[in-house]
């Protein structure tokens, strides 16, 4: 259990705390170290699944841990930039981006009771949506305190489209999912408790 690539992903989550106590550091040098931080955190993402399938180490408890590392990363940051710049502007792409990941999270887990889980793996469209979405939240953390720079909105304009294509996966995701979403064999969730 404790290879590499789970290492990695631990280290993602260690992460968070570090990443948030530097982002409230009143200096002129934290959004620069708060991003690389994220960048850091960013790379062990695509770092520990490539080892992991390079080094035959994937694990129960990697494929558990490693989408849980990647949405707490994602939706700290995105509530700490909302809360630092809490214009609609970017509180909308924000909840889009957070809202899908709940519910992609939640369709994995009833389609996995199913023995379906595999219906909803990570497609090719979400893995461009996490490089996009990583870079558009890496300029913004770095630029934050400028938001009228080009720096910021360049990241602007990356999140929403981020955030399109978080629609789009969630919406292939759905697709996937909707014979067995739609079975009336399917006990609902009242009922297997009942």
């Amino acid at each position: 259990m404790w290879n590499t690539p789970n290492l990695l992903t631990l280290l993602r989550i260690l992460l968070i705390p570090v990443f948030v106590g530097i982002f409230y550091i009143p200096v002129s040098w934290a959004p620069f170290v708060c991003a690389l931080v994220f960048s850091v955190a960013a790379l062990t993402d695509w770092l520990d699944g490539y080892l992991a399938r390079r080094w035959q180490q994937t694990s129960p408890f990697g494929a558990f841990l490693d989408p849980v590392a990647d949405k707490l990363m994602v939706v700290v940051a995105l509530v700490l930039l909302v809360q630092s710049d809490p214009r609609a502007a970017l509180a909308l792409p924000a909840a889009i981006i957070i809202g899908r990941e709940i519910a992609v999270s939640a369709l994995r887990e009833w389609m996995a009771e199913l023995g379906a889980r595999t219906q909803v793996a990570v497609s090719k469209v979400a893995k461009f949506k996490t490089t996009v979405q990583m870079v558009a939240i890496i300029l913004l953390i770095f630029s934050r305190d400028d938001t009228d720079s080009p720096l910021y909105g360049f990241g602007m304009g990356l999140l929403y489209i981020a955030a399109v294509l978080t629609l789009w996966s969630m919406l292939l995701y759905l697709r996937a999912a909707w014979p067995s979403l739609k079975s009336p064999d399917r006990p609902l969730d009242g009922e297997e408790k009942q």
